[in-house]
Parts: structure tokens; sequence; C-alpha cells
């Protein structure tokens, strides 16, 4: 699968030592923890210039963008000086992680201990006087497997970030009437460092339009039939309408990059979609995002910025679904009951129309939109209602989230980590049976009464820790998770 539509990180290592210690000792750990990760991880870069002081950071700042480097990695290998290796943070363009070294040996406590852990404190007392961000792990200080360990953590969360700097959003729109939940305030988008490109579907219409007998098209076609098979390609008439609109995203896509690397569209998608483009345009936003291009529905801004960073941790396809309705109690009995996991209220169906990639699906197929079809066709033999890609959601480790801004443009977020059953659904659309721990007191306590909207991102494993430190690295104060049973949500009634 392709996904150059999400930045490639090369992260560099460059120590730091306070001038009245060995400098040595922060070298030759530096060293230890580049030859741990490279047996273990892939290429590290070592930035030779160890710093002492402001002119070294400069120094080794500029070592490692020359080399291009867009990831770094401070390494306290002794007690660091903090004014110069906090700096590093303001110099360097990119995500930057600190780290510390621990000590090896009860047996050199005299030279060869290095007072890192303690260092780390100022570190972060200095970069907090400086309002600089950083990736600090969760326990900073170790040998050099250990650092590897973080290092290699770091990984998907300097890939996020570094994306969401290059992003811009592009919408066609105005959303749907009563679709008012996803709003959209725009200021968080550029404290994010995101850009936005707003349209109106009239704008994707005409463009449209202006592709029709795109030479293009025949290949488009092809990949699609290749792709779905004979059982799953009910209506081939309808792909060359559904590649014309492929084919009319990626132009638009690339013609409207500007100054940005990476995009991630929010779309409109009904109900005036399908009366004057001729087709639902689910399957094609699905074909986009197993390639690495988020297309949200119903112009859901913050749901394409969620998708986006969920591509970035994950490198895999993801998707967008409602939060949309409760396992029947019977299907919970005979299906879900007897393996004893789960309660009743720990689970519930994620649904969308089609936009859920062919590779995510047990088994899927090219189908019509069931609610457009009695909407718009009145429930006869479907036309332009079709094009959704539809079928469960296969067994899989999943990681809900959503990031979010309040109407008065205040960001927060959830995550949460569960599974998709492998329950059959006996449903439309492309849907699955989805379980997380505690989810009903998440849905009452967090969903509802945070007052989030009913679509969340969906990464097809367990990727909590990653996503968690990307909010935690934008500032996102108001971070929320499916809390065990015992602790108590700040709203949660504790006699009920």
């Amino acid at each position: 699968m392709s996904m150059s539509n999400i930045p490639e990180v090369k992260c560099g290592i460059l120590s730091v030592s306070r001038d009245c210690f060995i400098i040595s000792l922060s070298e030759n750990r530096r060293q230890a923890i580049r030859e741990a990760y490279e047996k273990q991880y892939g290429s590290l870069y070592e930035v030779k210039k160890t710093v002492e002081n402001e002119t070294d950071m400069l120094a080794a700042v500029k070592e490692a963008k020359d080399v291009g480097c867009n990831a770094l990695v401070v390494f306290l290998g002794n007690f660091g000086p903090e004014t110069p290796e906090t700096l590093i943070a303001r110099e360097f363009d990119g995500p930057v992680m600190y780290v510390a070294a621990a000590e090896e040996t009860g047996k050199n406590l005299i030279n060869g201990r290095g007072d890192a852990y303690c260092g780390m404190l100022n570190c972060s007392y200095n970069l907090g006087l400086r309002h600089l961000k950083a990736y600090i792990p969760e326990y900073p200080v170790g040998t050099a497997e250990d650092v590897a360990k973080m290092i290699a953590d770091f990984q998907p969360v300097a890939r996020t970030l570094i994306g969401l700097h290059n992003l811009k959003i592009i919408t066609f729109g105005p959303r749907p009437q009563d679709f008012f939940a996803c709003n959209a305030p725009i200021q968080p988008l550029y404290d994010l460092g995101v850009e936005i490109e707003e349209n109106s579907e009239l704008d994707l219409l005409v463009a449209y339009r202006a592709h029709k007998d795109d030479p293009r098209i025949k290949d488009v076609v092809a990949e699609m039939a290749a792709e779905l098979g004979t059982e799953g390609n009910p209506y081939p008439d309808l792909l060359p309408r559904m590649a014309q609109y492929e084919v009319t995203l990626r132009d638009w896509m690339a013609e409207h990059l500007g100054a940005r690397k990476y995009v991630a569209f929010a779309n409109k998608c009904w109900p005036a979609f399908p009366k004057e483009f001729g087709f639902e345009p689910c399957y094609v936003h699905s074909r986009l995002v197993s390639q690495g291009i988020p297309v949200a529905c119903e112009v859901d801004i913050y749901g394409a910025l969620s998708e986006y960073l969920g591509l970035c941790v994950s490198q895999d396809a993801v998707t967008l679904l409602d939060i949309n309705n409760s396992v029947p109690k019977d299907l919970y009995e005979s299906d879900i009951k007897p393996a004893g996991k789960y309660t009743l209220q720990d689970t519930f169906m994620g649904f969308h129309c089609g936009n859920t990639p062919l590779c995510k699906l047990r088994k899927g197929g090219v189908k019509y939109q069931l609610i457009q079809n009695r909407l718009l066709e009145n429930g006869n033999t479907p036309d332009i209602t079709r094009g959704t890609l539809e079928g469960d959601i296969a067994e899989s480790p999943i990681t809900f989230f959503r990031l979010q801004s309040t109407s008065d443009g205040k960001l927060r977020a959830y995550v949460a980590e569960g599974e998709v059953l492998p329950t059959p659904t006996h449903s439309f659309g492309g849907i699955g049976v989805f379980a997380i721990p505690q989810m009903g007191r998440f849905y009452r306590h967090v969903l509802i009464a945070k007052r989030y909207p009913h679509h969340g991102a969906v990464a097809f494993s367990h990727y909590g820790q990653s996503i968690w430190s990307v909010l935690q690295y934008l500032g996102v104060q108001d971070l929320a998770f499916n809390q065990p049973a015992g602790m108590l949500y700040p709203t949660e009634n504790p006699f009920a």
C-alpha cells in the first residue's frame, strides 16, 4: 500500500554534556544507543557534535538539519547544560524528544556517574520557562536498550506531528442540515499549524464536469474492477462515473497543495451530491483513504483531522464511523455473552454508508445507500444512490479516538482501545460490532457529557499510547479515555 501522503521520519540523536562532567561519558552512551537502535529498529543518525554550550548547540542543530533530520532525540548522557539543551527545541524545526541516561553499574559511581536523573528535572523546568514543546516518555531514563525502545516509540509520534504541521484540509461543503454537531471552528486548526481551504460543492461539480472523457478514467476503472472482483462489482456501468470523481479529487489535491505537503478532505456527500454527480461517493473515498488520503464524510473537518492523525500513527488505512446503534440483546446473548468477556453495555455498532476501505472488511462490494434511496428515489430501483462500499468490518483490535474543537474554540480529545468482534451484524453499510471496556460509562460521561459529535475515527490496532502522546504534545488539555470500573468520571453519580 502506497502512503505517499504521510511523512517519512529521519531521526537523529544528539547528546549533551555539562562542562564539569566527563564528555566521553555522554558520547559513549550516545554511541551505544545508536548501536542498540540500529540493531533492532532501523537507521538513526548520530550527531557528532556534543553540546556543552550555546555555540555547540547551534553547530549540532545545523549538523542535524544539513543531513535532513526532521526529528531529533536530545540525550542527556550526563547532567547536561539546561540552557543550551532546551534551546535545541527552539532552534530545531521538528519534533524533539528528551531522554536521559541511567547509571550502568554500581562498580563505577565515581567517574562513571552522570546524574542525568537529576538533569532531566532541570531540563523539564527550563523547557517550561521557555514555553517549549517536547516529547518526554513516561519514564525517560534508561540504558542504551531502554532508550532505543523509547526512540522507536517516538517515531509514530514524530511522523504525526510532522504531518500535521504540513497538512492542508480541503473541504467541499457546507455540512448537511442538522449536522451542526460536527462544528469546525477554524482558529484551533491554525493553532495546531493546520491549513484549511473551504470550497463549495458547486466548485467540485464544475471540476468534475471538466474531467469528462479524461483519458486516465479507463485506467482507474480497471483498478476498481480488479479490486472489487466480479462479486463485489454488481454495477460495472457505475465505475466510469466514480473513476472520474477520483481523478477530479486527485487533481484538486495536486493543484491546491500550495505551500503544504499533505492533504485531507472533508466532503459533502448528500443529499445534493448523488442528484448532481449521479452516484454516492463512498467507494471512491474508501479507495483514497486506503492510499493515505482521508476523505471525511459530511464535511466533518475535525473527523478528517482525526483520520489523518490515525493514518500517520499507524501507517495503515483508517476509517470514520458513526457511533451508531446499540447491539440488540438477543444478538448479544447468542453471539457475544458466551465468551464472557464483555457486557451488553460494552458493545455498540459503528457504521457509515461505505467509506471503510475494502481491506478492512471481511467481504465487501459496491452497493446502494438504502436510506438515501428511500429519500431520493422513493425506494425504487437504485441508480444515483449506488456507490457505497458495504460489508461487515473485519475482526481486529482497534483504537477509537477523536480530536475536536468545542463551539467556543477549545480543543479536546478522547482515546479508547477495544476491538471489532467477529459477530455478524445482519445489517447494511460498512458496519461492525465494536467492544470497548466500560463503553457504557464512557458513552455517558465522555461522549455525551462533553458533547462530542457522533463521528469517531478508527485505527486498526492498539495505538492509544502514540495517539495520546501526540495529543499531549499538541497541548490538548481535555483528554479523556474509557476509565476502568471504580475510577469515577467527574460527572458520574457515585450512588447510581
